[in-house]
Formats: C-alpha cells, structure tokens, sequence
C-alpha cells in the first residue's frame, strides 16, 4: 500500500473510529497530569501534549481491545498509561541526549530546565502505575512494569552502544527492542489481556506490536539521513552530530575498509566532527546500499507485523491496524 496526500492516513481513519475512547483519554491525561502543589507539571506535560503527535501507542491498546470484543472502561486506563510512560521517556531522553527540538517544537529541558524534565517524568511514571493498579489486573501491572524496566534497558544500553564501532546489528536490535519495541508490544498486548482474550490472540498482538516498533525505529533512524525536517520535527543529521551509531552507519562501518573506518572512528567515537563530514558520512552510506539495506529490513518487519495479525479474527479494526503498519514504512519506499 502507497499512500498519497489525498489519503486519509491510517492512524487518523483509527483515531475516528475510536474517537470516543480516545476522547475519554484525553480527559483522563488532562485530569491525572494535574497538581495542585507543582504547576510546573502540568505546564511541562502541557508543552508535550500541545505539540501534538499521532498518539499511536494509546490508539493501539484501544484497538486491541476493540478487535477483542472489550466493552468495559478500563483500556481508557491502559491507553492513558501506555502514553503516560511513553511521554515520561521522552522527557528522561531528551536531557540525555541534550536534545533542543522535538516534534518541531523546542524541548521542555530547553524552555525550562534537566532538573524540571526529569522530575515531572518521575511524576508521569508515578501517575501510569496508579493508573495501572486502578485495573485490578495483576497480569497487566506486570506486563507495563517490564516494559518500563526493558524501555529504561534499552535507554542504558545505548549509551554504552551508541558511540563503539563494535556495536552490531544484533545489539542495535537489542536496543531498540528497549528503548521502542517495548512498549508499543505492551501497548497492544494489555488490550488483548484486558478483554480476557485466547492466549494465542494476546501473543499474536504482542508479536504485532513488537514487529511494528522495530520498523517504527528503523524508518526513524533511516529519515534521520534522508527525511523532510518540517515532517520529522528533526533536522537531517541529528543521530550523526549526536554520534549515534544506528542501523545505516552500522551497515556501513561493517563494508568500511581502513580510511572508512577511521573516518566513523573520528566523528562518531571521538566526537571530532568537521565542516562537510555529515556530506561525507552520507556519501559512504550511498557507496555501501546502506539506506536501500535498511529499508528492506524495515519492510520486512512491517511484514512480520501483519503476519501477527493474521492470525487474530476478521474485524474493521484488524485491516485499520495492517493499514498503519504499511503507514509506518509509506515514507521510504
């Protein structure tokens, strides 16, 4: 599937059709982010909730438990929590990685300070584990926990990982296994779980989840190299200046000979980068099939993703879901 900007996109026909779950998350997330003792919570949440985003990982969560036949009130709450930790994470990562933009918008550890970024990510935390006990479900507390814990793996991981030419495609997917495939896996999993689905109906919305994440990082890491600044909220060359070895410099430093690799050894293991490196580390990237290597590994887990949902019953839901893992890879084919 192709789409064109006359399309609806995926995530947008999904968010209609749940338009009154999602709705009701959002009064949810307003109502939780607020406290009466620390406004600055509520105006930091507030920056990152205003600055928008497709908002796919609560929407998946409500539509796992819509295709599952849930009708009761709580995948408000897993959706709620599912984006409570997810924007937790975005606020701790964007004081480690120094980050000054995101989503187009300047980031809240600019407009404020770390300090401020990561308490209120505490408190965001904090808020998605009461949101997870109001549940009464032990299963879902323990699927969201380990996530939380595996996001956090994924996050330290890459610190050691990032900037060592000895990182592998394997770890790369260790990573981000972690710091995204994670949660979008719980995302839909607890939707599954909540409705008392099959058991081969949870572990086939896992899969899908899981799949899906890995492609979503993947085209991520890939625009960061060739994509449109205004539509990624990030300007061309940001994982190069940070010094972040993601999958098409990992595909090119394994076919670099001796001057290649000295080359990735200077900018991205030592920091020392120059005027017209980013120019050069692109050229390499073109030399080696780096982009075109990585982009059929992102089709191939969009693949593997709607293989999952095969297995699950026929529903509107269903196709909406196959539509949007085809949406996350529409931009680099």
């Amino acid at each position: 599937m192709s789409l064109d900007h006359t399309t609806e996109k995926p995530h947008d026909a999904l968010s209609r059709h749940l338009a009154d779950g999602m709705d009701a998350v959002n009064l949810l997330i307003r109502e939780r982010m607020a406290s009466e003792h620390a406004p600055r919570i509520p105006e930091v949440t507030a920056h990152l909730v205003e600055a928008g985003g497709k908002r796919l990982r609560p929407l998946m969560t409500l539509a796992a438990a819509d295709l599952c036949g849930y009708t009761g009130p709580y995948a408000v709450h897993l959706a709620a929590t599912v984006e409570f930790i997810h924007t937790a994470t975005l606020l701790h990562d964007d004081v480690v990685d120094e980050s000054a933009q995101r989503r187009g918008r300047p980031t809240a550890n600019l407009l404020w300070d770390n300090k401020s970024s990561v308490l209120v990510g505490d408190y965001l935390f904090a808020r998605s584990f009461q949101l997870m006990v109001e549940t009464g479900r032990l299963r879902v507390l323990d699927i969201l926990a380990n996530a939380s814990a595996t996001i956090s793996e994924g996050e330290v991981l890459q610190l050691t990982a990032a900037q060592d030419l000895r990182t592998d495609e394997g770890i790369y997917l260790k990573v981000v296994r972690g710091k995204t495939a994670a949660l979008f896996a719980a995302a839909t999993q607890v939707g599954g779980v909540i409705s008392d689905a099959p058991e081969e109906h949870i572990q086939a919305l896992f899969d899908y989840g899981d799949a899906l994440g890995i492609a979503f990082q993947i085209v991520d890491d890939l625009l960061d190299y060739g994509g449109n600044s205004d539509a990624t909220g990030k300007n061309i060359g940001d994982d190069f200046r940070e010094r972040k070895l993601t999958l098409p410099v990992i595909k090119a430093v394994a076919q670099a000979d001796e001057e290649e690799r000295a080359f990735w050894k200077r900018t991205i293991e030592k920091g020392d980068q120059q005027d017209g490196d980013l120019e050069h580390a692109l050229s390499l990237l073109a030399k080696h099939g780096a982009m075109d290597a990585t982009r059929q590994d992102a089709l191939g887990w969009v693949a593997k993703a709607k293989e999952a949902l095969g297995t699950l019953p026929e529903h509107p839901v269903r196709q909406m879901l196959m539509d949007l893992a085809d949406y996350v890879v529409d931009r680099i084919r």
